[in-house]
């Protein structure tokens, strides 16, 4: 069963997308200016947060996208990480539903990647974490966006999603090329790349040129792979930009 949150706004719809091991409830600090552009809705993927789904290839988190955009009448579908690869799988291929998309840091064809080198990473968390305090002091500069994805039981404060099940999903990118999808879009795209991004140099600046709905890419200086926390004005300003332009 997924999980919808409504963020508030009217009007046409916005859905938006989280990466890998986030949850809806994290679009909450850009939630609070989309609202004037319309009905903006976040849901939890397949194996995060609230759903009950605890698996799933790309085609699954699209055809669960597209349910709630049904519902929500043709809409703009802004996804990071993750969410950006099913925001533009959405657009390929439910072209009726889609106006425009925004993806964030990340490309199409990361084939020969694995989650092997960021397995150790994760066993060295202090899990479980004594507080929410805890939490975000952790993740330091990430720590407002990680405490949305913990919660706490009996011996302490623990990742809601469950690591071993999220792997597959991640493998998944590492063994298919999705330029295939890229170049099926019909809408409008805005590439928001980071300059400290781990995704392949030169892909992002591509997938408008090689879209047919065209669109535009931009590198946004400073920023990690959660550029909206990292560089949030000059997201929002992107964003807002590309909104305006499609009315």
């Amino acid at each position: 069963m997924r999980r919808v949150v409504e963020f508030g706004g009217s009007g046409q719809g916005i859905l938006l997308l989280h990466g890998l091991m986030g949850r809806a409830t994290i679009w909450w600090p850009v939630a609070q200016w989309l609202t004037r552009y319309g009905r903006v809705v976040g849901i939890d993927a397949r194996a995060h947060g609230r759903n009950s789904v605890k698996t799933g290839r790309t085609e699954d988190f699209v055809a669960d996208a597209a349910e709630v955009v049904r519902e929500l009448g043709p809409s703009v579908v802004i996804g990071h990480s993750m969410g950006g690869l099913h925001a533009w799988a959405l657009a390929a291929t439910h072209p009726e539903l889609v106006k425009g998309i925004v993806v964030e840091d990340m490309a199409p064809d990361q084939r020969g990647k694995t989650v092997d080198k960021w397995k150790s990473y994760f066993d060295s968390w202090p899990t479980p974490f004594q507080s929410l305090a805890h939490v975000k002091a952790f993740f330091g500069q990430y720590g407002d966006h990680f405490i949305e994805c913990f919660e706490e039981r009996e011996d302490g404060y623990h990742l809601i999603a469950d690591l071993e099940r999220l792997y597959p999903i991640a493998n998944e990118w590492g063994e298919r090329d999705y330029w295939d999808l890229i170049e099926k879009i019909q809408c409008p795209m805005l590439a928001i790349e980071a300059e400290n991004s781990a995704m392949p140099p030169g892909q992002m600046a591509q997938m408008p040129v090689r879209s047919p709905g065209g669109g535009t890419h931009i590198v946004v200086a400073g920023a990690g792979h959660v550029v909206h926390r990292d560089q949030p004005e000059i997201y929002r300003g992107a964003v807002e930009a590309f909104l305006s332009s499609l009315t």
